[in-house]
Formats: structure tokens, sequence, C-alpha cells
């Protein structure tokens, strides 16, 4: 179930995205002839936020300008949020939690077909936001109470590929009934998808594992005999402050604040950068968007089984997590940088799938540290901690991007996102030389 809202939960932020600001291909008669050409389309033109009266690289560096603006209330409110729900899913449980979550976000996603401007999309995108950010605490909570210690890893890597699945469906579905309906009934039918899910959810996840009536005693024995915490038999809660006088718990904050930007930068500004450096239309743009995060799920998956794997060969947590990690960042960073020197876009599409893989690869471990460092109660404080780290970092970069492409030129875009993926490294390594739990 955790699965299947993750991917609707990237449905959802997908909207905006992909019918912001685009290009259909249509046929016009010119001089008795008929021409087929690109013209610019999407809720930014269909508001009046962006000037139709502007040149085509006017509208655009304009529309960039405004689509940040836009993503920056999104995340400032999806990282104040990430912040709370760690709390909150701590307090209430995950069951509750979940469903509190969805029904903002489907109702905010819902509720945009009623935008008419800039400031009632703002507002409807910043209810989005609040309501998007607390399954990712939920799901490292979850993961936690669900999972033995050696495959969390591996769980959290699921999840991550659920993740990837939406990102994949986004662009077509949501291109395709935008072509065929507009963007208010997309914006109601894929809000409402979440409204849906909760019925199913309140049935299957009934109570945790020590008390769930539907599985066996020895499936209950497995999981709790392989999670550390299951031995502690009071569970207090970490404060923030407390959370945030260990150095230990940096590993997370700082290791988040610079590595989450390069998956935002991509969700965010993936269909306007193929629009605007290679001048693909709408369709297009759902035949070619979706291989990256192909690559992400792939990624994803291999990366939580690898360092699961590892901790069953007899290796450290901390040492499969790391050696996990360190794969993955290597290759984000040759795949960024190989972008720098390819025109073909099938090449760069690919070297985009290799970037969000290996990006995937990493970050399915270092979601997986706030329950190898902590208990119960506090993981869903440290990661709504890291949470709002990486929202922090990803809003500074997402005010860069309009600014370092104007022109239309990318280069730069992809020089900061090589830059972020040593950052994130450095600090988890000084920061936690250890992973392990306090006793």
């Amino acid at each position: 179930m955790i699965l299947l809202v993750t991917t609707i939960n990237y449905l959802d932020r997908g909207t905006l995205n992909y019918m912001w600001y685009t290009k259909k291909t249509v046929t016009m008669e010119v001089d008795g002839e008929q021409v087929v050409t690109k013209v610019p389309t999407g809720i930014a033109l269909d508001l009046g936020i962006v000037d139709a009266s502007l040149s085509e690289k006017e509208a655009e560096d304009q529309q960039k300008s405004i689509y940040a603006i836009i993503n920056i209330v999104f995340l400032a409110c999806y990282g104040i949020s990430q912040l709370v729900s760690g709390k909150i899913y701590d307090k209430i449980g995950t069951r509750k939690g979940f469903v509190m979550s969805v029904i903002i976000w489907g109702a905010a996603d819902a509720l945009a077909s009623l935008a008419r401007g800039f400031k009632s999309l703002c507002f409807f995108r910043g209810m989005l936001g609040l309501g998007e950010a607390g399954p990712w605490p939920g799901t490292t909570k979850s993961n936690a109470e669900w999972f033995p210690q050696k495959q969390r890893a591996l769980a959290q890597g699921l999840f991550g590929a659920a993740a990837s699945v939406g990102s994949i469906l986004a662009p077509i579905i949501i291109s395709m009934l935008f072509l065929a309906f507009g963007w208010q009934t997309t914006f109601i039918a894929v809000g409402c998808l979440g409204l849906i899910w909760i019925i199913p959810w309140l049935i299957v996840n009934k109570k945790g594992p020590r008390e769930h009536p539907w599985i066996t005693e020895k499936e209950r024995e497995y999981i709790l005999s392989g999670q550390p915490e299951a031995k502690i038999t009071t569970d207090k809660g970490k404060s923030w402050g407390e959370l945030l006088s260990k150095k230990k718990n940096y590993s997370v904050i700082l290791g988040r604040l610079f590595l989450d930007p390069i998956w935002w930068m991509f969700v965010a500004w993936l269909p306007i950068y193929l629009m605007q450096v290679h001048d693909l239309d709408i369709k297009q743009v759902a035949a070619t968007a979706w291989v990256p995060y192909l690559g992400a799920a792939i990624g994803s998956i291999i990366g939580g089984w690898m360092s699961g794997r590892l901790i069953k060969a007899g290796y450290s947590v901390n040492f499969s997590r790391k050696f996990t990690m360190l794969i993955g960042a290597s290759v984000i960073l040759a795949a960024v940088i190989s972008i720098l020197f390819v025109t073909n876009i099938y090449v760069i599409i690919t070297l985009m799938a290799f970037v969000l893989g290996a990006y995937q690869f990493t970050m399915t471990n270092i979601q997986t540290i706030p329950g190898d460092l902590h208990y119960g109660k506090s993981i869903g404080s440290l990661a709504g901690l890291g949470g709002l780290a990486a929202v922090i970092g990803t809003i500074s970069c997402m005010f860069l991007v309009p600014v370092i492409t104007q022109g239309g030129n990318w280069s730069l875009f992809f020089v900061m996102l090589a830059m972020l993926v040593p950052l994130s490294l450095i600090s988890i390594f000084v920061c936690a030389p250890k992973l392990e739990h306090e006793v």
C-alpha cells in the first residue's frame, strides 16, 4: 500500500511540471500551404501568468523565474511539513499519519483546478507540499517497524522505486489527460487517486507487526528478532534539540542537504530543459522524460539489495551502507560530467538514467540511516530533520536555476549538480564514522 501511495504522490506533484509551460505541434495554413509548427501552451499562458506577447526566448526566461517561485512555495511548505510530520507520525503512528497526509495533498491537487492566477496557484501548490511531505518520514518509520535491519535498505529501495514509477508514469498520464481534457480535469483526476487509496489502506494496515492479525507467529518472530530496537522496553523519543546536539545525526541532515537537490532538479526542470534545449513538444517530452526514472527505479532496488546482501555476507552495517553510497556517488559524478560533453538527445537521456539510478542507489542507503542510528520514536523525527534539510538545499538550488540557465545555456546547471555529490558523501563520512545505535 505504501508503494502504491508513493507512486500516486509523484503523479500528484508532477501535474504542474508537465502542464505549466510546454509546446504542442500544430498544423497551420500559411499562404495556402500546410505548415507544421510548435506553439507554446500550458497553465502559465492560459492563466495569463506569462505574457503571451513576449518573444519565445523572453517568454521562456519569464516562465522559468515564475515557475521557480511556485516551486519554492511548494518546497517551503514541504520542508515545514517534513519537520512537523516526522513528529506527528511518531506520535499518532503511520496508519493515521498517512491518512492525514493523503487527504491534504489529494484535496490540494484536485482544488488546483480552481486556480485563477499566480497567487491561487501558489496557494494550492503550497497546500500540496504540506500534504506530500509526510509520507517520507512516515515511510522511514514504517520501514523500521516492519522490517529487520538487514532488509531495511531493500525495503527503502522499493519505496524509492515506487517514487520513480510515479515519475515514469507522470509524463505519460498527465500529458495524455492534458491533451485530451485540459489542465483542470487533469488536476481533479489525479488528485482523487490518493483519496480513493485511503479505503484499502485502513483495511490492510490494522496494527503493527506485534499485533497484526494477518501475520503468522513465525513471520512476527522473524521481523522482531532482527530489529535492535525490539530489545528496548522503554522507548522515549528524542527531541529535536537532542537530535541536533549529536554530530552523528548530521550525517542524515547534511547528507540530504547536498544530495537531495539532484533529484528535485530533475523532477522540476527536466520537462522545461527538454523543451527549451532540445525543442521537444509535449508528446515528445512524454516519450522521453520517463527514461531517467526507469533508471532511478532500477538503481533504488539494486542499491537497497546490495547493502542488504553485504550485511547478510557478514559485513558491518557501517561498511555495507557506506561502500554502496561510494559506488552510487561515483556513477552520479561520472554521468553528470559526461552530459556536459554530448549533444545527442538519446545519449543525454541515457546518461540521465544513470544519474538518477545512481542517485537512488545512494539515497536508498542514506534514508535508512535514521533507523541505523536510533530506535522507534526518534526515527521519524530525524528523518523529518533530514527532509527539512533536503528542502533547504533544494530551495537554494531552485533560486539559482533561472539565473544560471538564462538565455538557454544549461551547462552551469549540470556543474552545480556535480558539485553537490562530494559534499554529501564527505558530510556523511565525517559526521558518522560509525553507523550504530545508541544504547
